[in-house]
């Protein structure tokens, strides 16, 4: 989009030369559960914060003016994965014996919705809302279920974890299909990033990687026994790995997925109903 990288929340000085360059309300890990321990922020967090700029905006620019700039900005919100991993996936939270999958991703979805109908109250009308990789695929996934050293470099994806996922993104994009029917003037589309990563991993030649099982940053099999504590761990070439580390894919698959997600090259179709260079093009 030709603009620079979007000021982190907590260092910004509220001036209106850094507030019409862009927010980042986000955190290294988010939940759309509010979390016991306020170790990272939650969705709803990161909504007050949003809410608290949009009130700066109309005092510095007046009404009119904030409420033109705020429709015409985008909104970027990237949650769920980090439910799933810290209250699903790990045993010890409770919430897996409490509900099944589809419960827990509709409680997920729901309130997904909320944020974007609140969003649209506050006169946001573009919004790009992502769904979540297959986790089953991921470094530390692999590693937690097939913790040996025998056969482990020919093991595939977990597909009962997969499918999890699969359930919270089909409704959410069934979700967002609702809300452009509900929300008049509102233009929000969903980008199937698990969709960009099964394509890189069932071809990966295709699009210059070499590893797509292994974190370049992580100890142990798979890289998934620890995280990367320090760049001096990570492989030579990163930009051959799929993953970085435990959960998160390589710079070079994100640019790959941006730019698909932007255009619909490389990988077409992975924003629905369209890329977001044609939403951003909405007046």
């Amino acid at each position: 989009m030709s603009l620079p990288y979007a000021t982190p929340f907590y260092s910004q000085n509220g001036t209106i030369q850094v507030l019409l360059q862009g927010i980042n309300f986000g955190s290294a890990l988010a939940t759309i559960i509010n979390p016991k321990r306020q170790s990272h922020q939650s969705l709803n967090q990161q909504l007050r914060q949003a809410f608290e700029t949009v009130q700066l905006l109309e005092l510095l620019l007046g009404q009119d003016s904030a409420n033109h700039f705020i429709q015409s900005s985008l909104f970027y919100l990237s949650f769920g994965k980090d439910d799933y991993i810290r209250h699903f996936l790990d045993n010890s939270s409770g919430i897996s014996l409490k509900y099944n999958g589809q419960s827990f991703a509709k409680i997920l979805v729901n309130q997904m919705g909320n944020a974007i109908r609140d969003l649209y109250d506050v006169n946001v009308r573009k919004i790009v809302c992502l769904g979540i990789l297959p986790l089953g695929c991921a470094p530390r996934i692999l590693w937690e279920r097939h913790n040996d050293t025998i056969g482990a470099g020919n093991r595939g994806c977990e597909d009962e974890i997969n499918k999890l996922v699969l359930q919270y993104n089909t409704m959410l994009e069934e979700q967002i299909i609702d809300l452009n029917a509900e929300l008049s003037g509102a233009h929000i589309i969903f980008c199937d990033v698990y969709r960009g990563i099964m394509e890189i991993i069932t071809n990966p030649e295709v699009y210059g990687f070499e590893d797509v099982r292994n974190a370049c940053c992580g100890l142990g099999t798979y890289g998934g026994e620890s995280g990367c504590l320090s760049t001096d761990m990570a492989c030579d070439q990163a930009s051959t790995h799929l993953w970085w580390d435990l959960y998160n894919p390589s710079q070079a698959v994100n640019s790959l997925l941006a730019d698909s997600a932007w255009s619909g090259q490389r990988i077409p179709a992975i924003c629905r109903p369209f890329t977001v260079q044609k939403l951003v093009s909405y007046k």
